[in-house]
């Protein structure tokens, strides 16, 4: 099964929304392999959006994933990564769709609400950086009545 890496960022954290927010991918059918609730230093943060450093919004950006615990996930299923991104709407809160998570609770696209990697080898890299120890290995009881 496919895995994505999910993390909700210091706004949604501040605002009570994580339960929400992985109630939204449990209803969906996705299993939670991973969870995390941790302030993260700075170099992690580098680290993690190392692919937008040449962009003008990076010092931004990592100022603010800092500046508060976040709570890192690891969600697995049938096209997770895909359906994840479904699920969380358009980077820009603005392009979101009502009943995404970004278009019922964000508004400016630096204070989105979450993360979600945007492909399965970016996953893979988030999910490696993130829970270098390993994830969960388990399988949900209700799994034969959500996969054929």
């Amino acid at each position: 099964m496919e895995q994505t890496f999910i993390m909700i960022k210091p706004d949604g954290v501040q605002r009570g929304l994580v339960g929400e927010i992985i109630g939204r991918f449990e209803k969906k059918g996705f299993t939670l392999k991973g969870l995390k609730f941790i302030t993260v230093d700075r170099h992690f943060a580098e680290q993690h959006y190392a692919d937008l450093s040449a962009k003008p919004f990076f010092n931004g950006l990592v100022e603010y994933i800092i500046s508060g615990p976040v709570t890192a996930m690891v969600w697995e299923g049938k096209n997770v990564v895909t359906t994840g991104r479904k699920i969380i709407g358009a980077t820009n809160p603005a392009d979101s769709a009502p009943g995404t998570i970004r278009g019922d609770y964000a508004i400016d696209i630096g204070r989105n609400v979450i993360h979600g990697s945007d492909s399965v080898e970016s996953a893979k890299k988030e999910i490696a950086l993130w829970f270098p120890e390993g994830i969960a290995e388990w399988r949900s009881s209700v799994h034969q009545w959500i996969y054929e």
